[in-house]
């Protein structure tokens, strides 16, 4: 990072960490020149970055200040502590029905699992693509269809390295998005019948693949800002057959929490202590608004015992279902499980993705994408606290794109769906997070489009309808 960029980044840790208020005016050019020891240009070319990010803005003869994200501050929502059970999954025909009705091109979004594809750089993966196409030879697109192509699987190891976790190459294995190596993870340590501990609320996702597969959820509370309650979890691994975990580390879907580096290796610990497999869903760990990511769990694992899944379809490429997993101890049991289900990804694919790593400015990308989903989001809390009824509670997560909304208790979020899909508003509701049907009352919504009119128009009018429960 150039100087200037250091220097925005430490003043927007100081909003993020509310040091500096919405309202408040930022330290003057002269000031902060003075004081962190950097010349009045470089503070200028921070504070017009600041400002195109949507952390700051100028008035006339004043200096900056903060913008106002919120001016009626929203609070945490609040999932207590309660005791995990079994419990059959049966969620699908509900998910199903919220997916089926959020297709139409012209609903508001708020529903999506994605951010707006206009945040990709989709021209430049094309000429990636067609680069990739050229080179690739008739013997390669056979051998590539194993464990994926290995310059995309050496670019990746490289990310895995500037993270801070080594990895071998052969730990790697490349799939059908995250999803399918999820998937094949969960195949290869449970059995149906099995137990798995999941986070309450989970990604809808992780329900109907336990469903599919027949096995027993084990519900664990998940806290909006510090992840996993860990004396929950470690109460059901002593009580319970448990035989694996799926859990999220970092940005956490659908609340967006991110467990400290202490808490993710007190997790391990615990999880090493009963031999019992994690499986780490860390799909979003490229969207974090920090200068640096959060380490996953994966780089505490001394023995393997950590299957560590990621993906470029919430940060690159979407379209082009391509993900990956280190598997650890169960690398080859994975690959061969792959072998004998849907063999490979598409080669092409991975080529072009290999290609726009090397040359294509990933980084670059990402500066980009992480500010304006953080911009979004400031203008999403902005409007909830202008429109949002009494009560309303909100997270506050420090990447991604999604904000989990806990209403007041009479708000029933099913029929919330029915009355904002009317309108042509989509959102997530409560219920489709939960093997048990809890959160009656609460609901995702995304914040990875450009916020614009129909946006606002869109809060507003779930804001009347949130008042005639």
């Amino acid at each position: 990072m150039k100087r200037y960029e250091r220097f925005a980044e430490q003043i927007a840790e100081l909003i993020r960490s509310g040091v500096l208020a919405p309202g408040e005016r930022v330290p003057s050019v002269r000031h902060a020149s003075r004081t962190y020891g950097v010349s009045p240009s470089t503070v200028f070319q921070a504070y017009y970055l600041l400002e195109d990010r949507g952390l700051i803005g100028a008035r006339a003869r004043s200096g900056y200040f903060v913008r106002e994200h919120a001016r009626r501050p929203l609070h945490e929502p609040q999932i207590g502590p309660r005791t995990a059970q079994t419990t059959d999954v049966d969620v699908s025909d509900l998910v199903f029905s919220v997916l089926g009705s959020i297709k139409d091109p012209h609903t508001v979004p708020f529903g999506s699992a994605f951010p707006s594809p206009h945040l990709f750089p989709l021209p430049r993966l094309a000429r990636s693509m067609a680069q990739a196409l050229r080179g690739l030879s008739p013997h390669t697109v056979v051998a590539d269809m194993t464990a994926g192509n290995p310059d995309l699987r050496r670019q990746i190891a490289l990310r895995y390295m500037v993270s801070g976790v080594r990895l071998e190459l052969e730990e790697l294995v490349i799939s059908n998005g995250a999803l399918e190596a999820l998937n094949l993870c969960l195949q290869t340590v449970t059995a149906p019948g099995d137990l798995v501990a999941i986070e309450a609320p989970a990604f809808y996702a992780t329900l109907q693949v336990l469903e599919r597969l027949k096995l027993k959820a084990v519900e664990i509370p998940v806290h909006p800002r510090e992840g996993i309650d860990l004396d929950t979890l470690a109460d059901s691994l002593q009580r319970l057959p448990i035989k694996a975990c799926w859990f999220m580390s970092g940005l956490q879907n659908p609340l967006g929490a991110t467990m400290s580096e202490e808490k993710k290796r007190a997790l391990y610990e615990l999880l090493h202590r009963h031999q019992v497999p994690l499986i780490e869903d860390d799909v979003y760990a490229e969207l974090h608004y920090g200068p640096t990511p959060p380490k996953p769990v994966k780089s505490f694992d001394r023995d393997g015992l950590v299957m560590h899944c990621g993906s470029f379809s919430k940060s690159l490429a979407p379209g082009y279902r391509v993900g990956w997993v280190a598997g650890g101890r169960y690398a080859e049991r994975i690959q061969r499980l792959k072998l004998m289900t849907t063999l490979s990804p598409s080669v092409p694919a991975q080529a072009a993705i290999a290609d726009y790593l090397q040359h294509g400015g990933y980084d670059r990308h990402l500066r980009r994408l992480r500010y304006a989903l953080e911009d979004q989001q400031g203008s999403m809390l902005a409007s909830a606290a202008r429109h949002f009824p009494e009560g309303t509670r909100v997270t506050r997560p420090t990447g991604g794109y999604f904000l989990w909304f806990e209403f007041p208790a009479q708000v029933d979020s099913l029929q919330l769906f029915q009355l904002a899909l009317a309108q042509g508003i989509s959102l997530a509701p409560g219920p489709i997070f939960s093997a048990t049907r809890r959160f009656q009352n609460c609901a995702r919504l995304n914040h990875g489009y450009p916020w614009d009119e129909q946006s606002e128009r869109a809060m507003e009018i779930l804001g009347r309808i949130l008042a005639t429960f």
